[in-house]
């Protein structure tokens, strides 16, 4: 038996618990060796199944069947070996399930794997390890959101410089910050919901698509295939599409993208200069081999590094639906691999972020500091706006502007620029002046956008909750 929880290095190892938790329960373990040949195994149980209910095997030939798909009774990496001469597992995988049935019934075992070709089983493999690791991955996403939301709630007052391009351009609230990160991964669940829910279907063509070995009996098997495995049935095989396959990578690849715009914001809120955020520390974590002050961001990097895999994997997913005729010449065979390693990259990321969120220190009165830290030419469109009435748009504008350039010059005050200049001291006074310098008197919609992102969340977790009920 293999011991190794992924040949790819998707987990386990010297590197794969510094990406994600080494649980072999999780989706770590769901994407490994040992998940892809139980599942593998669990094809050719479901297959006999379905067969004996089509009446083709007896229910005591698909019993036997069934007693000898356990992973535990192979070996992996014999099972890989082997399978380079074939180009595939399941070839060597048939070969020794069919001795072990053999075992049990030797009447049972002239029935493995009847009518499937190889390409059958690792695609119904390939949706079943998806579906099980979309069972780890998704409770991830409702613990990172979660996370998300109560930042948001708690910091919705929370001032902060909004950057764009990043420079200080508008007062956010961080609240709105994190609003933001919530709605991106609620629409990213959905998207992965909706793959488990639709798109992940099982594979029965025979050779070449047309099930010709069963006869009349080929559509009642794949019908009763589907339903033992809980998958869904394709309308014809899928050998040579592989838009189910394009779909759930494109699902995948946007969980990490929410999950890297997280982890990007919070490593650069967690840089020195800036001080704004910092992530839960503790045991070492952070911690560097030389620098004994550094507290780094680490938990958001590795995040980020996961999601690096996860798209570079997407991309060969992506880039191999060019199956040729009824079977691919390649570009199958590029997939297996890809795939645990998207799925296992992608959770690796919600799961490390969902962590550093949890923990996340927030520092308001550093935010502030950074927000003050222009003199007030933060405040400047708000300034012309409020000028604009007495002076006229273009005027202030220029006006503004000119004295934000004294600013940056003289080191001064963007207020003190402002009263220097006869034609604004004249369209507004003192007081109106601070009320336009105020952070907090300008911040637009930006708590009822914090108010419908935790709707949205509200109304998510509602559903959530209909559908496990």
């Amino acid at each position: 038996m293999s011991d190794s929880p992924g040949t790819d290095g998707a987990s386990g190892g010297l590197f794969g618990p510094i990406f994600a938790p080494d649980d072999p329960d999780g989706v770590q373990g769901e994407t490994g060796d040992e998940a892809w040949l139980q599942a593998m195994l669990d094809a050719e149980a479901a297959l006999a199944a379905a067969q004996a209910g089509a009446g083709l095997i007896s229910d005591a030939d698909a019993g036997a069947i069934r007693s000898r798909c356990k992973a535990e009774l192979f070996d992996a990496g014999e099972l890989g070996r082997e399978g380079r001469a074939a180009g595939n597992p399941v070839v060597p995988l048939v070969k020794r399930l069919t001795a072990e049935v053999d075992k049990a019934s030797g009447t049972a075992s002239r029935q493995v794997h009847r009518g499937a070709t190889s390409q059958d089983i690792l695609d119904t493999a390939a949706m079943l390890v998806a579906a099980r690791a979309l069972a780890q991955i998704l409770p991830e996403i409702d613990g990172l959101a979660a996370e998300c939301a109560a930042l948001a709630e708690d910091h919705r007052a929370t001032l902060m410089a909004g950057r764009t391009l990043m420079q200080q351009a508008l007062p956010v609230t961080f609240g709105l910050k994190a609003a933001g990160w919530l709605v991106a991964l609620i629409e990213a669940r959905r998207g992965l919901h909706r793959v488990r829910r639709d798109r992940l279907a099982v594979q029965l063509g025979g050779a070449a698509g047309t099930l010709a070995s069963l006869g009349a009996a080929g559509p009642a098997v794949l019908s009763g295939f589907a339903t033992e495995l809980g998958l869904a049935e394709p309308v014809v095989p899928w050998h040579s599409n592989r838009v189910r396959v394009a779909d759930l990578v494109g699902a995948l690849a946007a969980c990490a993208g929410a999950v890297e715009k997280i982890s990007g914001d919070v490593i650069l809120m967690s840089q020195t200069e800036v001080g704004e955020v910092a992530e839960p520390s503790g045991g070492g974590r952070g911690g560097s081999s030389t620098l004994p002050h550094k507290r780094n961001p680490i938990l958001s990097v590795t995040a980020s590094a996961s999601v690096r895999r996860a798209r570079a994997a997407a991309h060969t997913l992506q880039s191999s639906m060019d199956h040729e005729h009824e079977r691919a010449a390649g570009a199958w065979h590029a997939e297996w691999q890809a795939l645990s390693e998207a799925l296992s990259a992608t959770g690796g990321s919600v799961a490390t972020m969902r962590e550093a969120t949890g923990g996340l220190e927030v520092y308001p009165g550093r935010m502030r500091r950074n927000l003050d830290a222009t003199g007030g030419l933060i405040m400047a469109e708000n300034v012309s706006t409020a000028l604009t009435g007495e002076l006229g748009r273009l005027q202030a504008h220029e006006l503004v502007q000119a004295a934000c350039e004294r600013v940056s010059l003289n080191g001064t005050g963007l207020e003190q620029e402002l009263l220097s200049e006869p034609e604004i001291s004249r369209a507004i006074s003192e007081e109106e002046l601070d009320s336009a310098l105020d952070p907090g008197s300008y911040l637009g919609s930006a708590q009822t956008f914090v108010d419908r992102a935790l709707a949205l969340y509200n109304e998510e977790v509602r559903e959530m909750r209909d559908q496990d009920g």
